[in-house]
């Protein structure tokens, strides 16, 4: 499946990078200063939830590819740890309402692992992704090279990407209000679709390898994304936050910003060919693109499930709002 070259057409990854910044830019016309104010009054459900995101998807992700070795290749093992290291998705915020989950939490998650992660995501990346290939090499005695990550050329890419339509985002935000109320559920409905469409539209030129392949790779999404749910459940419940935190914290890190992977997969400044497409030196990510375009179809899917679940269990008397 590494070996695999996926037919794209020329410009996809530049149009990803601009559907993803619309995307994002929808997400932060839901951000204002009032909203994180309030959470960080208390802090222990967002800084729980920024080390399940940050620490703890990565770390079980990592052993998650060392339980699954001798099924997975390198690079497929790597794509795994390239969706783990990407910040909150955007849809997490409509599920987090949807599942009467803690909104202002969601937002507030989403809105600190995307500023952050020009530096998070890159070095995320380098240091699990290190120590997988080094625990491969020894295993398999192959000879891996190790990640060389440009720094600079990720921090700058989800910089523009993430960061800018944040920032202009919470700025039309408080700035033109009336505006924003108008086009804030448009715009995230259009962006999003646009965003499977997207996704979508790049399987179909190859859906015969995909369906070569469909099997495998919808029993490891499934699996890792069930343990990403997981992970955000059980490290709410254990830190005994209240049931409406752990509903949003639980979606916050099942769901992951796969468009991000996907963009700099695309980027060739960032995964050079010569490097990551070489069929001299075997070293090729057809195994790392499956598998986080596949998450971008399939935590729609799953989250919206988890969130329905929620949504018909009812809360503790004293976490239910006027509305209920």
């Amino acid at each position: 499946m590494d070996a695999v070259k996926l037919a794209f057409g020329g410009g996809t990854g530049i149009i990803m990078s601009c559907v993803l910044a619309l995307i994002m830019f929808g997400v932060a016309l839901g951000i204002k200063a009032s909203t994180l104010k309030d959470v960080f009054v208390n802090p222990k459900s967002i800084l729980t939830g920024l080390a399940l995101q940050w620490i703890g998807l990565p770390a079980i992700t990592f052993l998650l590819t060392i339980a699954l070795n001798q099924w997975l290749t390198p690079m497929v093992a790597l794509g795994m740890i390239l969706v783990a290291c990407c910040p909150g998705g955007n849809v997490s915020n409509f599920m987090s309402s949807f599942s009467k989950g803690n909104v202002e939490l969601s937002v507030s998650m989403t809105a600190v692992s995307t500023v952050f992660s020009p530096l998070v995501t890159p070095f995320n990346f380098w240091l699990w992704g290190n120590m997988l290939l080094n625990l491969i090499n020894k295993r398999n005695s192959l000879e891996i090279p190790h990640l060389q990550i440009p720094f600079w050329d990720i921090f700058t890419t989800v910089f523009l990407i993430l960061g800018i339509p944040i920032v202009l985002g919470m700025l039309c935000s408080a700035k033109c209000p009336k505006l924003t109320a108008k086009i804030k559920k448009p715009l995230s409905i259009f962006s999003i679709v646009v965003f499977v469409v997207m996704v979508l539209g790049m399987f179909i030129p190859n859906f015969e390898l995909f369906i070569n392949y469909i099997i495998f790779i919808f029993i490891l999404v499934l699996i890792h994304n069930g343990c990403a749910f997981g992970t955000g459940f059980l490290g709410a419940t254990v830190m005994k936050l209240p049931k409406r935190d752990r509903r949003s914290l639980t979606i916050e890190v099942g769901i992951q910003n796969s468009g991000l992977g996907l963009t700099l997969l695309l980027n060739p400044n960032i995964f050079r060919p010569e490097i990551w497409n070489n069929p001299e030196t075997g070293v090729m990510f057809g195994g790392m693109m499956w598998i986080t375009a596949w998450w971008g179809i399939w935590h729609i899917i799953s989250g919206m499930t988890i969130a329905s679940i929620f949504r018909r269990t009812p809360l503790p008397a004293d976490e239910q709002t006027d509305e209920e």
